[in-house]
């Protein structure tokens, strides 16, 4: 078995001329890769693409967050805010990935926009623009707590945990409405946000709203460590 599991993570999808590049472009931040470089773990950025060939070197899936939201037609629903923005590409191959992961068995970690991608792959439904009094897109620093988080009774997180509660950053105006099916509710926030989920037959496969990757809290580094942990021990 390997000490040194490979983490595929994938990366924003951006049109944007004037910004980056007058071109198409890729864009991860780099905290995603640098949480999993500490605990051992070699990280590779996947693009969007069409190629699935030979990506069974892959031990582990981390979807991660970026300036972009699911279409609302991937869970049967028309556009009903302004403030939705949609990369279609991005979403299909993430679907696509989602799907091959889950057929072989191997962990995956959707972070933000990526839990709530797993949440419409298990044919769940999004809140498509977040009103409530708690400023889910902080305005303070990413590398800061913004807001609370309350662990359920059942919560994986019970494991790893004293306190049923913890502070969290916080980076979305997006969130689960409906939950997707066999997925069970992990934390939710002060408001009834779901914070946190995690699939109850899959090996492995958990949807965290926050942002732990930047391993602000013990709390964070203990969700990412479990997660490369699980990764480790999937390794055939």
């Amino acid at each position: 078995m390997s000490n040194h599991p490979i983490i595929g993570i994938t990366a924003d999808y951006q049109e944007k001329v004037n910004c980056y590049s007058k071109y198409p472009w890729f864009a991860l931040r780099k905290h995603y890769t640098s949480c999993l470089e500490i605990l051992g773990c070699m990280p590779i950025i996947l693009p969007p693409s069409k190629n699935f060939e030979n990506i069974d070197f892959l031990d582990g899936l981390l979807i991660s967050g970026g300036d972009f939201d699911i279409d609302p037609s991937f869970y049967d629903q028309k556009i009903k805010s302004n403030n939705v923005k949609t990369i279609p590409k991005r979403t299909e191959f993430e679907m696509d990935l989602i799907n091959l992961f889950i057929q072989s068995q191997k962990p995956i970690l959707g972070i933000c926009g990526g839990s709530q991608l797993i949440n419409v792959y298990f044919n769940g439904t999004l809140i498509q623009d977040i009103e409530t009094n708690i400023k889910h897109e902080q305005p303070n620093p990413r590398n800061e707590t913004s807001h609370e988080i309350i662990l359920e009774e059942s919560s994986y997180f019970k494991k790893f945990n004293s306190s049923d509660k913890l502070f969290v950053n916080s980076a979305h105006h997006q969130a689960v409405d409906k939950l997707g099916i066999d997925l069970i509710v992990d934390a939710k926030a002060p408001d009834g946000i779901i914070e946190a989920f995690h699939h109850i037959s899959h090996y492995y496969c958990m949807g965290i709203q926050w942002h732990p990757e930047f391993l602000i809290t013990d709390f964070d580094e203990r969700v990412i460590k479990d997660f490369v942990e699980n990764v480790k021990k999937n390794i055939k």
